[in-house]
This record gives C-alpha cells, sequence and structure tokens, in this order.
C-alpha cells in the first residue's frame, strides 16, 4: 500500500530567498493564521481574498509547480443576474503565481466558458500587518509602529508601509505595464469585467517588497514565461552542477532528486567578498535566514554534492565572526554566530539575533567544513584565505568555549532573552537528568568534545599544509591529551555508553540520547567501545524503525512526539550513520540508511521533514508528523547524502587524483550509479556500485587520470584526520 503522509496542514508554500509565500490551497489567506507572503523575517500581506461579484471562488485543483512558483484553477458558483444567473461553473479562474528575491507576480486569467459575455467584477482585498515572523510563529501578533496606506489611481497602484523607529517596510500592488488597471472599492482592488462569449480576459499584479527606502525590483518573468525565467535557469544550472545519482531502487532515487530540489529551493544569496554566493537558509517557513550551526552542517553534508555550499558558508560566517563581547547576545570573539534575523524586533534590539551568538558548536564546525572543503577542492588558496577566521575559532574555543579551564566545553547563556541549550539539541527541555529534571547550567554535552577534537586534528591537517608544524604538532597534543580525558570522563563502565552530558558539578549524566553517535563521527570512541555505542543505539527504546530516536524510549520524560525528547531527526540519523560507517558497522549504517529512505517513502512528495515522531514502526505502518516541522529542511535534505556516503565511503586525495572506498551494498539496494561526483578543481567522475555474488564492487565510468582504490576504513585508515597529500592516515591516540 501507497502512503502519503503530509506534514502540517494542507497548504501552497513556495519560496525563492528570503521571500515565502504561504497560502491555503486555493491561493487565499484568511486571518487568524500563520500564512503570508513573507519577506526578510516581516509578513507583508496577512490577508488576501479574491471574489466575483461578491461571492467567493470554489476551489478545483492547486499545487506548487516548482519552489518558486504554483497555480490555482478555480470555477464559480451560482451568480444572480437581473435576467436570472451565470451557471455554477460556467466562469473559471486561474491563479499563477512565481516569486522573485523582492517578491511575487500574479497573473489572473477569467474564461468565460457560456455562450453569451458576462458583466461581472473580480475583488480582491488585502491586508498588510507587516507582523515580526517571531509574533507569526507565536500566534501572538503584536501592533508596533505605525502603518500608512496610499492609492496612486492612475498607476493602479496600492501601496502599504509600516515604520517604526528605524525600522520601514512595505508593500507596493501594481498592475504590470499596459494591462488592465483596477479601481478602489472599499480598500479593495476591483477589476469591472465584460468577458465576450468563451472570452478570456487577463492582467497582472506585481507585489514589490519595500525595504527602508528601497522597493524592490519587479519580477522578470512571469507564470507562463517561468521556464525560461532566472529562477528558472538557475534551477537547471543547479541540478547540471549537482552529484546525480540513478538506482533503480525508486524510494532512494525520489528521495535523492527532491533532497537536491529542496536545496535548491534553500539557496540563500548574500553579497560576499567575490560577489553573490549562496549559504543553505534553514528551512521553510520559519527559517528562511542564516543560521550558523545548520548551514555548517548542510554544507558538510553536501561537500562532495555541491562544494559552492561550502565556500559561501565559510565566507558569510567569516564575515559576521564576533569581534567582540556583548552579552546580550551571547557573543565573544572568535565566536561564529548563530542565528541572523532582518525583520522588526532584531532590527530594533527586542530580540537579540543581529546576529546571536548562542551556538556552542557552529565555532568547531567551521573549521571541521574548511577542512572538508579543502579536502574536496585540492584549493590551498581556501585554507590561505580562512586561515585567520578558523585560528580566532581555536581561540574561542580555548578561552571562551572552555568555561572553567578544565579541558571539557561547556556552555551557559548569558543572555536573559538567548537559548538556554546551545547545542542542536536546542529547546528549552531538551537537556535532561535521567530522573527528567533540566540539567542546569553550565553544561558539557559529549558531541562538543568530539567536535573540538576531530577540529584539533583537521586543523593539524591544515596547519601541516601550510608549512606550519609547529602548530600542528601543538594540537594534535591537545587532541591526544582531550581524547584521554574524555575517555576516562565521560566513559560509563557500567552502562557501556557515553554521559549525555556533564553536569556543573562534573557528573555525569546518564540519559541514553542520540548525541554519542556524533562521538563516533568524531572519531573520539576508542575502536573496543564503538561496538557498545552501536548496539545501544539500534536498541529497541531508542530505534524507532524509521530511525534513531534523539531520547530513550525508557526514560520518563521520553514523548515520541516531542521536538527532541524521542522524535526523530533525519540529520541526527544521517551523522549517525557516517559514524558507524567509519568504525565498520556497514550493516547498521544501512539500517539507519533504509529507515528513513522507507520513511521518506511515505511522505507526500519522498521528503524528510525537519524532524518526526518517535512512534514505533511496530505500531504503524506509516511515519508519523512533527507537528510544526519545516519542510523543505536545508541538514534533513542533505541527510541522504550521508546515507549514500555511509553506503559507499568515499573519500577522495586530491593531491594524488585518488578516491577510495569502501562500499558495502545493502540487500535492499541493488546498486547505483554516482554522476558528476567532485574530486578536485574543475574534475568530476561517474562511478558505478555494483553486487558481485555476496561482495559489493566500485567501478570507474568516467574518471581518465583518477586511480580508484578500496580501503577498509575500519582497519585504520581514518578518512576524516588527514590532509589531501596523505594516503595513510594518523592512528587515533
Amino acid at each position: 500500500m501507497t502512503y502519503e503522509i503530509s506534514v502540517g496542514p494542507a497548504q501552497i508554500t513556495v519560496n525563492l530567498g528570503e521571500c515565502v509565500l504561504i497560502t491555503e490551497q486555493d491561493g487565499q489567506v484568511h486571518q487568524p493564521s500563520e500564512r503570508g507572503l513573507f519577506y526578510r523575517d516581516t509578513r507583508l500581506l496577512s490577508a488576501w481574498t479574491i471574489e466575483i461579484d461578491g461571492k467567493p471562488w470554489q476551489l478545483l485543483s492547486s499545487a506548487g509547480i516548482s519552489h518558486f512558483a504554483c497555480q490555482v484553477v478555480m470555477t464559480n458558483r451560482a451568480l444572480p443576474i437581473d435576467s436570472g444567473e451565470i451557471p455554477a461553473g460556467s466562469v473559471s479562474l486561474t491563479l499563477s503565481r512565481i516569486l522573485s528575491q523582492g517578491g511575487m507576480r500574479e497573473t489572473l486569467t477569467v474564461r468565460n466558458h457560456n455562450r453569451t459575455a458576462v458583466d461581472t467584477a473580480l475583488t480582491i482585498a488585502m491586508a498588510c500587518d507587516f507582523a515580526d515572523i517571531f509574533d507569526v510563529k507565536s500566534h501572538r501578533i503584536v501592533s508596533r509602529g505605525r502603518s500608512e496606506t496610499s492609492w496612486a489611481a492612475t498607476e493602479g497602484r496600492l501601496e502599504t508601509v509600516h515604520i517604526n523607529q528605524t525600522f520601514r517596510r512595505g508593500l507596493a500592488v501594481s498592475p504590470v505595464d499596459d494591462l488592465p488597471k483596477p479601481v478602489l472599492v472599499n480598500g479593495a482592488l476591483c477589476f469591472p469585467l465584460r468577458i465576450d462569449p468563451q472570452g478570456t480576459w487577463t492582467t497582472q499584479l506585481d507585489y514589490q517588497a519595500i525595504d527602508g527606502d528601497v522597493r524592490q525590483p519587479p519580477s522578470d518573468a512571469d507564470f507562463a514565461s517561468g521556464k525560461d525565467s532566472a529562477q528558472a535557469k538557475a534551477l537547471d544550472k543547479w541540478r547540471a552542477q549537482a552529484t546525480r545519482l540513478a538506482t533503480p531502487y525508486t524510494a532512494l532515487q525520489q528521495l535523492y532528486d527532491q533532497s537536491l530540489d529542496d536545496l535548491a529551493a534553500l539557496r540563500l544569496p548574500i553579497s560576499g567578498n567575490d560577489g553573490e554566493c549562496f549559504i543553505p537558509a534553514a528551512g521553510i517557513p520559519w527559517f528562511a535566514a542564516l543560521f550558523g550551526r545548520d548551514s555548517l552542517i548542510t554544507a558538510i553534508q553536501t561537500v562532495p554534492i555541491y562544494p559552492d555550499f561550502a565556500r559561501g558558508a565559510l565566507e558569510i560566517l567569516a564575515h559576521y565572526q564576533a569581534t567582540g563581547t556583548d552579552d546580550s547576545r551571547d557573543m565573544q570573539p572568535g565566536k561564529i554566530p548563530h542565528e541572523l534575523r532582518r525583520g522588526e524586533l532584531a532590527e530594533l534590539g527586542l530580540v537579540p539575533y543581529r546576529p546571536y551568538y548562542g551556538t556552542a558548536d557552529a565555532t568547531p564546525l567551521y573549521i571541521i567544513l574548511l577542512h572538508h572543503a579543502w579536502v574536496y577542492s585540492g584549493d590551498k588558496a581556501l585554507i590561505e584565505t580562512h586561515l585567520p577566521t578558523a585560528e580566532r575559532c581555536l581561540e574561542w574555543i580555548d578561552h571562551h568555549g572552555d568555561l572553567d579551564g578544565d579541558g571539557f566545553q561547556e556552555y551557559r547563556r548569558r543572555s536573559p532573552k538567548g537559548a538556554e541549550n546551545q547545542g542542536w539539541k536546542d529547546s528549552g527541555n531538551a537537556v535532561l537528568y535521567e530522573n527528567g529534571d533540566d540539567v542546569p547550567a553550565p553544561k558539557a554535552l559529549c558531541e562538543l568534545q568530539g567536535y573540538v577534537y576531530d577540529a584539533w586534528l583537521r586543523m593539524a591537517a591544515i596547519y601541516d599544509a601550510l608549512g606550519e608544524g609547529d602548530k600542528a604538532a601543538t594540537l594534535r597534543l591537545k587532541a591526544h591529551d582531550l581524547y584521554t580525558r574524555f575517555n576516562a570522563v565521560f566513559w560509563d563502565e557500567a552502562q557501556q555508553f557515553y554521559a549525555f552530558c556533564l553536569d556543573p558539578q562534573k557528573r555525569r549524566v546518564m540519559s541514553i540520547a542520540s548525541n554519542p553517535g556524533h562521538l563516533l563521527w568524531s572519531g573520539i570512541v576508542p575502536p573496543e567501545r564503538a561496538a557498545a555505542v552501536v548496539k545501544r543505539l539500534m536498541a529497541d527504546d531508542m530505534w524507532s524503525g524509521w530511525g534513531v530516536r534523539t531520547l530513550s524510549a525508557h526514560h520518563p520524560a521520553y514523548n515520541p512526539h516531542d521536538y527532541q525528547l524521542g522524535a526523530v531527526w533525519p540529520h541526527d540519523n544521517g551523522f549517525i550513520a557516517l559514524g558507524f560507517k567509519r568504525y565498520g558497522f556497514h550493516d547498521e549504517a544501512n539500517r539507519i540508511a533504509k529507515g528513513l529512505v522507507d520513511a521518506a517513502d511515505r511522505f507526500m512528495s519522498s521528503r524528510l521533514p525537519e524532524v518526526f515522531a518517535g512512534t514505533s514502526r511496530d505500531d504503524s505502518p506509516f511515519p508519523v508528523q512533527y507537528l510544526g516541522a519545516n519542510v523543505p529542511q536545508a541538514w534533513a535534505a542533505g541527510s541522504v547524502f550521508c546515507f549514500v556516503r555511509a553506503i559507499l565511503g568515499p573519500f577522495v586525495d586530491v593531491a594524488r587524483r585518488t578516491i577510495f572506498t569502501d562500499a558495502h551494498l545493502p540487500d535492499w539496494l541493488p546498486g547505483f550509479d554516482v554522476y558528476n561526483l567532485n574530486v578536485g578543481p574543475d574534475i568530476t567522475v561517474d562511478l558505478r556500485v555494483w553486487r558481485d555474488g555476496k561482495a559489493t564492487r566500485v567501478t570507474l565510468l568516467r574518471g581518465e587520470g583518477v586511480d580508484l582504490q578500496h580501503r577498509d576504513f575500519a582497519a585504520g585508515f581514518d578518512h576524516a584526520a588527514i590532509e589531501p597529500s596523505a594516503v595513510e592516515a594518523e592512528k587515533r591516540p
């Protein structure tokens, strides 16, 4: 049986850059709701309805055609006229929309299917509340500042502007060129219509965001020409450049293709030193913004697939790296930002997101991404350019990440409006003692220690490449010391598992959670302990059948429908699968991949949401949605690339033009081809992965001058801590 589990209410969502449109299925927006047209964290359009002769239309069909365009087809209900009525279903309306970076173009087409002419009126009523996205999300709309509306009858332009101190944002709505213009009736746009028998009437409206004193340019394309638009060409270019997958296993193919398109939709254009670059926005609808952790993790996931995300993330996050101290924003020198917002609350300082720095993991993750990007590109200029940023990250880790000088990373918020929890599990109730009570700050999460260990080893490899051998040796000694102390302090021999965190008294918190799976990804786990970690994560209380839960079902606070107290996060599972692969647990890595691929196959459009419920697969044949999950969401879309890498196990040594693989096909996957895999500057290859009896084979389909070798990663090939010019890995301490 085929399932199509929807996530969230039935609605249409399209986005492009910082512009997001969310409507009901008929293209309208009624209040109260979370819907509307958003730009830079401000809801420009809070209500939008359309009527014919004062009567609502009846929906026939609607769909999002792409991530930036949608169409709605409706028909009339019976309309009374002096001579009788216009029959129901005899007049149709096609409402077509295409987003631009700063607004939307809307095409309205009315068709008369009668044998007689129709005299009627089309009316569009709108409202602009200019609510900040934080207010919309909390369902608490606060009226601030003042708003003013002006009407330019000659141009048929309706313009509303909101002003609050230095903040100014607005929306201008006007017809395109010489197309029919509206009149203003009771505050609504009204188009008087006379349509001949079997005739058609059409017009177009531009919705242009106003930011400060700048009105954003109108769209350069309408829906009809959408295939030739800049938006469509950008999507085609993305698809052509990205690494592609071809497999007879339909569920994996559909998930991979959808994930590529989702990441295309989440590209956030930001001006950098070398012109416009792209960084992944965190998710739609709430996080069409710059997020440090999310952007870094997504870039790490996609380095072999789309290396420009890594370049964009490194450049933009370096630009916002903290240079001073501001406790109101949890900011210290060298820290990588967590979240940048551009709405009214942020600009006026009512929330700390301008940007906010309350993340304990983004700073070491920056170094990890820099090494990943260098390894897969072989571009030495990349590490030379970002070396100052990386060194400031190292200083923050030493002087601010370690709050009490014990050699471990802890966090504690300083801002009263900041986040209580500052790891990836950042909900207020995410870090709990074994009895379900909140762990107070400072908290030393286990995965933070793994990230820093990994970052130090990767930075050592960077220093080696730059001829800084003494600095490299110092970092390796620090990594060795952290490795030793971490495994002495965080490991619980009785439970054969790592502590979730240390509390302020340095006591181990032994709540069983998914976090130790990231330790395998980081390589800080001794090989002799890896089996115990894998076994515990795959036990029935942690494994739902769809994925590894964030928290054990045996924990007293477990709730499969809570954000991070038992739900399943695809990106979390992606890193866990890579960790399993790193230590040679191929079957377990493939089991995680199968669970998430099966879940995606049951979600609408084969799309993995940000998070879904941790309910057991034994209790239900389909995954259960988490209310409020972002779809699409960047690191959820990026997780499929982790699963493919966990199966294939590729590592690229650019300097020697060599690809190392440790491929293990699961029984459920007959094989796949990988096209356009990046293996260096302007070098791509095609691979085939296939089964030969019980063995898995990998062959090059295209790649002149590139060598392909098999390496058993579990036998000491530590591919995450070496430089491109080295083939043999350093042994773990």
